[in-house]
């Protein structure tokens, strides 16, 4: 008996410590009233409402449905300003539909993975295909108080998670290792919203680090500690009535895919659905009606007017191809209203960027990725783009005059090297107006962006067909050259929508009476763009260095790619001869000059990628096997031979020369300024090099010209045809470089192409990758250059017998070791500062 009642009275006190335990006073807590919880709280209601406990710094939101699925958006609000890291303001990130489900006390937050369903009635079948495939649950926390059915939760752990993976990009981009520091991450309440079909939340987080890298130095005021701000999007889901859109290979519409595993036997597994905005006619039986609702862009106030007004411009080119669709008025572009937040899903936004550096501008999307329905477009212009468009324009036409002293460009604030006003332009040809020129890019930029947002890729043969068929291509500006020989920059940038956007929109946008009326009537929309010699080529078929098809390309122009570079050549070289760095803006350094002829130096440069297309090129069209289709066919060789001798010219000592006053004009950079990427290289410490201008063009004809996959094209066309066999090609080079006779004044220039020709040949015949072919025709290349002889009194005896030893001694290596070209930096080309 006494151990009995030792044993009930230690089950006593077990049950008094349970009583007052922390345990015990969270389940009293749990099972509080959200009235009484929040009694204390500022309310904010809308699709989720959500309270502020002021004191403790949180945010609890209010769950009044469990299960339902829902849309979470996250993404940046304020950027770092380094286009090389790429975390900008205003950057999306992925979309998730999401659900809130609640086990016990917990509340968890389950992504639904929708790369693999049922579409079906059948529940089991439903079930099968979500039960062998993993589903995510991306955050948890616990229930804070509840009222009937209704759950609040503190979700101030989500807000201030690294979602948008920041430390992720920072440590893949070499800035260092960065985690998140929540003593100084808080709620940012400025920026915290609840509308009928939207919550909004934010945060401000840090990032700390004890080695932070050079990109994140250069942007931040201390760079042990890394702010940004993150934005999260709680979104109520569209209805059930938008019509999914099927793809097509023939269309340049950007899809979903998913997997359907409820799909008949005889039917694909895989489905695709084109992404684009809900647009349905007031009228439907009318030929051209205004739509229900239309869609509305908002472009940010906080661009500079000027700029303001071409974006606007810019994006509304796309009305004229939703009237080609059947609509009326159903494409509009405004200012953002000044309270309104440009992270919200409820708008479309125009967002004006800004970056430490030049950059890509982007247009994304917030879709449904049930059905690829488009909620919301957003796109991010680099501000800096516009200084590189005046940039080129004055290198390009800068004997048209010079601006006065101390202006500054009216619609951005630029000074200096980078700026000229209208003001005292007077004497100025109107087509070399380097600001009317760079507005004009920056309209064409505008729609380019948006074409992405409402559902389209590029489209990089659209420069060659028609009249610059499409602002989906990126496009090179088009300068003349008049009768008296001037550069003419009136036709620089094209206006207005072309005649493939106007495809693309019909394609993507028509409204039909039925699915039968669709399916045809969709097929006849891409043959008639077919028949009219109108094709679809995207990025893999452009900006992969072995790419096949002659009309993808970056930054080209003209129906003929021979014609353009020749045309191209001949403006460079008018370019170059006026080039004066008297004629410059006002206040540029002598340094700066460099800055200037760097891209006129190399103004060929993406032209030469388009004819090296032609080299191993191949004609095609996408299409469906059960259908007209264009037969995939090789350039002709004479094309192919042509465009040889055409790159071959562009690396003549005579294209690479640079005038001898020029070069006196050029300084070092003072000891102020930093080093600039974007000026050519140099072999001289800090005085301007032209032979490393020679040797960096040189380079950049050679990788088109000996890139080992067109050779092996080359090679399988060749069929028995010498005249096109990778071996003549080379011997060809190696002929006109080595062989043929050089004037005096030209003989250091050429000594620089013949050791870049020798590099890339000791490169070729070791590339693992390449065909055997090609590898063995690049040794050939260089036997000729051992075999040449030597000649009594030859100027070049000791950079001869320097090559033939670079040659001999390579060649006796290992096979094992590869080889290690010379080679310089590159300027940067595309905004990105690629090396293509």
């Amino acid at each position: 008996m006494k151990r009995l009642s030792l044993i009930l009275t230690f089950v006593a006190f077990l049950l008094l410590l349970t009583k007052h335990s922390p345990l015990n006073a969270e389940s009293k807590v749990a099972v509080q009233s959200i009235e009484a919880f929040t009694e204390k709280m500022n309310r904010h209601e809308g699709y989720f409402d959500f309270y502020w406990d002021k004191k403790k710094g949180k945010v609890y939101l209010e769950i009044a449905n469990v299960d339902e699925e829902f849309l979470y958006v996250h993404g940046l609000a304020t950027g770092l300003g380094s286009n090389p890291v790429g975390r900008d303001r205003g950057q999306l990130g992925g979309q998730k539909v999401v659900r809130f489900t609640r086990v016990g006390p917990k509340v968890l937050m389950v992504q639904r993975n929708l790369r693999f369903r049922a579409i079906t009635e059948n529940e089991l079948e439903k079930r099968a295909v979500e039960e062998s495939f993993a589903q995510s649950v991306i955050w948890g926390g616990e229930v804070a108080a509840e009222t009937d059915e209704r759950l609040l939760v503190d979700v101030t752990s989500l807000l201030m998670s690294d979602a948008h993976g920041v430390t992720g990009t920072l440590k893949s981009s070499d800035q260092g290792d960065f985690s998140l520091d929540l003593k100084r991450s808080a709620v940012f309440l400025d920026r915290c919203k609840a509308f009928p079909d939207n919550t909004e939340l934010e945060a401000t987080l840090t990032f700390k680090s004890k080695n932070p890298g050079r990109y994140v130095r250069q942007t931040t005021p201390t760079a042990q500690s890394l702010t940004l701000r993150q934005h999260h999007s709680f979104v109520k889901l569209p209805d059930g009535d938008y019509q999914p859109r099927k793809y097509d290979v023939r269309s340049p519409c950007i899809s979903i895919t998913f997997a359907d595993y409820a799909s008949p036997l005889d039917k694909p597994l895989e489905y695709r659905w084109i992404t684009r905005h809900r647009l349905i006619k007031k009228d439907p039986t009318a030929e051209i009606s205004e739509p229900v609702e239309p869609i509305v862009y908002y472009v940010d106030a906080g661009a500079p007017k000027q700029i303001q007004e071409a974006l606007v411009e810019g994006a509304s080119w796309w009305n004229q191809a939703f009237e080609s669709a059947g609509f009326k008025n159903a494409f509009e572009v405004k200012l953002l209203p000044a309270d309104a937040d440009p992270m919200d899903v409820r708008y479309n936004v125009i967002q004006w960027v800004h970056r430490s550096t030049r950059g890509w501008s982007y247009g994304g999307s917030v879709i449904d990725p049930r059905t690829g329905e488009i909620i919301k477009g957003h796109v991010s212009l680099g501000s800096l783009r516009v200084r590189q468009d005046q940039l080129l324009v004055h290198s390009l036409g800068n004997d048209s005059g010079r601006a006065p002293a101390n202006v500054r460009c009216s619609c951005c604030g630029i000074g200096g090297v980078e700026a000229i006003s209208l003001a005292g332009m007077s004497g100025v040809a109107e087509s070399a107006n380097p600001l009317e020129v760079s507005l004009a890019r920056i309209r064409q930029l505008s729609a380019h962006e948006v074409g992405h947002t409402i559902g389209f890729v590029h489209n990089f043969a659209a420069s060659t067909y028609g009249d610059r068929a499409s602002v989906m291509d990126y496009p090179a500006p088009r300068i003349k050259i008049d009768d008296q020989g001037q550069l003419d920059f009136s036709d620089a940038y094209a206006v207005g929508i072309g005649e493939w956007d106007k495809v693309s929109v019909k394609y993507a946008y028509t409204q039909f009476a039925d699915a039968v009326a669709e399916t045809k009537g969709l097929d006849e929309i891409l043959r008639d763009a077919a028949d009219r010699e109108m094709i679809f080529l995207s990025d893999s078929d452009a900006r992969p260095a072995g790419a096949a098809h002659p009309l993808a390309n970056l930054w080209d122009n003209g129906t003929d790619p021979l014609e353009e570079l020749a045309h191209l050549m001949k403006v460079r070289r008018i370019a170059l001869e006026k080039f004066s760095p008297t004629q410059l803006p006002a206040e540029t350094t002598t340094a700066d000059i460099a800055q200037y002829l760097t891209p006129l130096y190399l103004h060929h440069r993406f032209q030469l990628q388009a004819v090296g297309k032609l080299i191993g090129g191949n004609l095609y069209a996408y299409g469906y096997a059960d259908k007209n289709s264009t037969p995939n066919e090789p350039v002709s060789t004479a094309v192919q031979i042509a465009a040889v001798e055409a790159l071959i010219e562009t690396i003549h000592p005579k294209e690479l020369m640079l005038d001898v006053e020029l070069l006196k004009s050029i300084s070092p950079r003072p000891y102020s300024s930093i080093r600039d990427s974007e000026i050519l290289p140099k072999q001289t410490g800090r005085i301007f090099d032209p032979l490393a201008a020679a040797r960096v063009a040189t380079d950049l004809t050679l990788n088109e010209l000996l890139q080992h996959q067109r050779l092996a094209r080359f090679a399988r066309q060749s069929n028995g045809n010498p005249d096109i066999a990778p071996v003549n090609l080379i011997r060809r080079l190696v002929g006109k470089t080595w062989i043929e006779k050089t004037e005096a004044e030209h003989a250091q220039v050429a000594r620089v192409v013949r050791e870049s020709v020798v590099e890339h040949l000791l490169a070729l015949v070791d590339n693992r990758s390449a065909d055997v072919e090609v590898r063995a025709a690049a040794l050939a290349g260089l036997q000729m250059v051992v075999n040449l002889p030597g000649e009594d009194g030859d100027r070049d005896v000791e950079f001869n017998y320097l090559m033939k030893e670079r040659i001999k001694r390579f060649l006796e290596r290992p096979y094992t070791e590869l080889p290690t070209p010379k080679s310089l930096d590159t300027p940067p080309g595309s905004p990105i500062g690629s090396k293509r």
